[in-house]
């Protein structure tokens, strides 16, 4: 299947196959992240690594793997180069001493907020100056749309 323009929005308004609309919001959630990742400061395994961190609290590097479906040696090798940007620390595990948790640091926090605002500044601006009024309210419509099928 060709890619449709997404300059001619009467081409996807007639879409209607569940499967190619699956497939042109696959093509362009694709451009708009690798568009986002471009100036991102943290490689994505890092941010991502950060990601759970901050939302859910301190874990081990064996959690960790198992999070991001890695083995536990790339992952000791992500969490040792964010322990050296000092973005994270380790802290004794609470009920087992053989265990170490890894936790965001405030400054791998900021990283990763900064790094979230900036992605999220870059959107704000392609909405306000590529979209008109009524574009701007059918896309916050559609954010809850997406949030569904998540």
């Amino acid at each position: 299947m060709e890619p449709l323009d997404p300059a001619d929005p009467a081409a996807l308004a007639d879409l209607t196959d569940p499967f190619e609309i699956a497939a042109e919001l696959r093509l362009a959630i694709g451009a708009m992240v690798r568009r986002l990742r471009v100036d991102d400061e943290l490689p994505q395994n890092q941010a991502a690594v950060l990601g759970w961190l901050v939302r859910e609290g301190p874990r081990t590097t064996s959690q960790l793997a198992g999070l991001q479906r890695v083995r536990h040696q790339s992952m000791a090798r992500t969490v040792a180069l964010l322990t050296e940007a000092g973005l994270v620390e380790q802290q004794p595990h609470a009920t087992d001493g053989r265990k170490v948790l890894i936790a965001a640091t405030e400054a791998g926090t900021a990283a990763l907020y900064a790094q979230r605002a900036r992605r999220e500044g870059q959107i704000a601006a392609a909405i306000s100056e590529r979209l008109t009024p009524d574009e701007q309210r059918r896309l916050r419509e559609s954010v809850a749309l997406l949030h569904r099928l998540a």
